[in-house]
């Protein structure tokens, strides 16, 4: 199969790493990994076996996971489910391994990097929750296409999940919702509020994340949407 060509914008490494995070990415990430990913390792991009990976356990997906607050709080809440977790950002990378230590938690995989190569790689309808938690925002006109809400992204997101799969966003910015609102249900998906209070109030299950309380102390609202695959 032929390498596509993906541009890829934002970054993939900040600052300076701690010692002690050079350590968690030598020691942690390669055992955490999905399986064969990236197109050098998985050239004829075999889907991986998520059967085998998770014992046969509902598996869920988080595109984006910064810090990996959520993640790993979803992952304790829920042992009985299985969690794929995706960034390309290694600083977030190396603080979510501390996160991991400190919990305990053994039903993690870790993808560092683009997450259209994991959506190449994920088996059709095989995802039964994702999660998309405060997207790089790309506020200049001329850079919403490359926000995760494009039908680049959200075709391979619906098609690896299952036909009922639940599917939440959350974002500050409201010309990203609007444009969720419009692209998430051109890609397969049905909006579920009914009220006000369904995309104003948070998930019972959620956590506020570091970027979150930002946003809050400089004003910005935060909004909650859930969508369904149809």
């Amino acid at each position: 199969m032929k390498r596509p060509h993906r541009n890829f914008y934002g970054r993939r490494k900040g600052q300076h790493l701690k010692d002690s995070q050079e350590r968690y990415l030598a020691e942690d990430l390669a055992a955490l990994s999905p399986g064969p990913v990236d197109w050098d390792a998985n050239p004829d991009r075999t889907p991986l076996d998520l059967d085998a990976l998770f014992g046969g356990r509902a598996v869920w997906l988080e595109v984006g996971f910064g810090g990996g607050e959520h993640l790993v709080h979803q992952a304790a809440l829920n042992p009985d489910v299985g969690i794929i977790g995706c960034e390309p950002y290694i600083n977030g990378v190396a603080m979510l391994l501390g996160k991991i230590r400190k919990a305990g938690v053994d039903n993690l995989r870790v993808f560092p990097g683009d997450a259209r190569d994991l959506f190449d790689v994920l088996p059709e309808d095989s995802i039964a929750k994702a999660f998309l938690l405060y997207p790089d925002p790309w506020p200049k006109t001329r850079h919403h296409r490359r926000r995760f809400v494009t039908p680049e992204h959200l075709g391979p997101l619906a098609r690896a999940l299952k036909p009922g799969a639940e599917f939440r966003v959350a974002t500050d910015i409201p010309d990203y919702v609007r444009q969720t609102l419009e692209e998430v249900p051109r890609a397969g998906f049905d909006w579920l509020a009914e009220s006000a209070s369904d995309w104003r109030a948070p998930w019972s299950d959620w956590l506020s994340t570091r970027y979150e309380q930002k946003a809050l102390r400089e004003g910005r609202v935060p909004h909650y949407l859930t969508f369904r695959k149809t």
